[in-house]
């Protein structure tokens, strides 16, 4: 059966630059945009838009809702913030073979899974070589999309790039400590995300560049494993990383902390001009997370724990983030104040990367990291954007045209054109002159369906304390 919905009177954007397009009707047909343009007559279900501005829907680039018993309330929770697509940062054999029988189960009022790894490549799993082309192998056999590198170390970080470009496949991820930044970013590393993680862009950024990376190399946690397989390594693995994400700079040692001060203290703009030259010219893309990397780095900040969305997370989790907060809190106030001058000199870089033309997406890290509540938190990633000194324009851009460029799917996603996607929000107020505005939902629409704003507010209202 045919299934149309026409939207009426709304004003179009197009985030490639910022046209408005008033009084425009939408006409959609099984899910497709099939007409975009005034006057539209036709036999559907129409929905007034007049009054509000239609953009793509939402994709956040960096997100973990999967892997969970039942990830139905997370990812519905996704969907009423407007996320109608997620890139997912952590699989396993299981989530790829699942994807290639059509068996995901997921509700209907859920975002698109656009893309996923394997397992999180790990000491668990790559600690040698062997290991390490092994594990890739395995992944491009079962249909990942890429390749994640976590907890990996540079010995054997360049192997893996080698191979999974052999194989067609990108490696994206964490750089490992003390890693030579610029060299991964010419064999190909297509993003690095969370800046880092911790002190690997900062290093390139210094004049005291082989000093901080080689004590970085040197110090931060280290789980490294013997080279032969230890029964349930894997689930022991996976209860570490859970523990772990909470919030990994509660592990930083005296000797970290001392090395990042001195990476921020010596920052340098003209080396970090060249590091985002480097990026550009490689098209290595950047996806911050900054509402992640501020809540590791002010973790026990009041306004995280007073955070009203923190009613949609279960009761444990939040007793979990608490815990975190309190032994942060523990820092001494010099290393506080260290962390919090980081996070300030990473908006600096945020705004320096986009200025100089490198390529970033909009990301969060949830599900697990302490404080970032699916969903809410990409609202809170707009607004850390903006802090950073970019445009609403360019906030839209990198949750929508520039995920479909990275990933290869300009033509079905990324654009509110015929032929595309009927992923949809409709905004109260116009996005390009308050990034607060991507925030002002008056309705999204999913595969062609519509949820309006009153049905949007009563799945919130259900999903009180269930998201895990």
């Amino acid at each position: 059966m045919t299934t149309r919905l026409l939207l009426t009177a709304a004003t179009v954007v197009d985030p490639r630059d910022g046209g408005l397009s008033e009084s425009t009707d939408v006409l959609i047909e099984d899910g497709r945009i099939l007409d975009v343009r005034p006057g539209i007559e036709a036999d559907a279900q129409r929905v007034d838009a007049s009054g509000t501005y239609v953009v793509p829907g939402y994709n956040d680039m960096h997100a973990h809702p999967l892997g969970k018993a039942d990830p139905a309330a997370t990812l519905e929770l996704m969907l009423v913030h407007g996320i109608t697509g997620f890139r997912q940062m952590g699989g396993s054999i299981d989530l790829l073979r699942r994807r290639a029988a059509g068996k995901l189960g997921f509700p209907e009022a859920a975002p698109a899974l656009l893309a996923t790894p394997g397992p999180l490549l790990t000491p668990a799993n790559a600690s040698t070589v062997d290991q390490v082309v092994a594990a890739i192998r395995e992944q491009h056999a079962e249909g990942a999309d890429f390749i994640k590198a976590g907890l990996v170390t540079r010995d054997v970080f360049f192997d893996a790039q080698a191979e999974a470009r052999r194989l067609g496949l990108s490696i994206v991820g964490h750089l490992p400590a003390g890693i030579d930044v610029e060299k991964a970013s010419r064999l190909g590393m297509k993003s690095i995300e969370h800046l880092g993680p911790g002190v690997a862009l900062f290093a390139c950024c210094s004049g005291d560049h082989d000093h901080i990376r080689e004590t970085a190399a040197a110090g931060g946690p280290q789980l490294k494993l013997p080279p032969f397989k230890i029964p349930f390594l894997d689930k022991i693995m996976d209860r570490v990383l859970r523990k772990l994400v909470i919030n990994p700079l509660n592990l930083s040692k005296p000797a970290d902390i001392a090395n990042l001060s001195h990476a921020v203290g010596t920052f340098d703009r003209d080396r970090a001009h060249v590091l985002a030259e480097r990026f550009a010219a490689d098209g290595t893309w950047q996806v911050p997370t900054l509402i992640r990397i501020k809540t590791q780095e002010l973790c026990d900040s009041p306004e995280f724990a007073d955070d009203p969305d923190l009613t949609y997370v279960t009761p444990s989790t939040r007793k979990a983030w608490r815990a975190a907060a309190a032994k942060f809190a523990g820092f001494p106030a010099d290393a506080r104040a260290t962390f919090t001058e980081a996070y300030e000199r990473q908006l600096d870089l945020t705004k320096l990367f986009d200025d100089a033309g490198v390529k970033m997406l909009a990301g969060t890290d949830s599900s697990g990291a302490a404080w970032v509540v699916p969903g809410a938190a990409l609202h809170r990633e707009f607004a850390e954007f903006a802090r950073a000194g970019l445009t609403p324009l360019r906030i839209l851009q990198l949750t929508t045209t520039l995920p479909a460029e990275f990933l290869g799917t300009t033509d079905t996603m990324g654009t509110v054109e015929p032929g595309k996607n009927a992923d949809l929000v409709l905004l109260a107020g116009n996005p390009l002159t308050d990034v607060k505005h991507l925030g002002h939902i008056a309705g999204v629409v999913r595969a062609g369906k519509h949820y309006p704003a009153a049905d949007l507010a009563a799945r919130k209202e259900k999903l009180a304390g269930s998201v895990p």
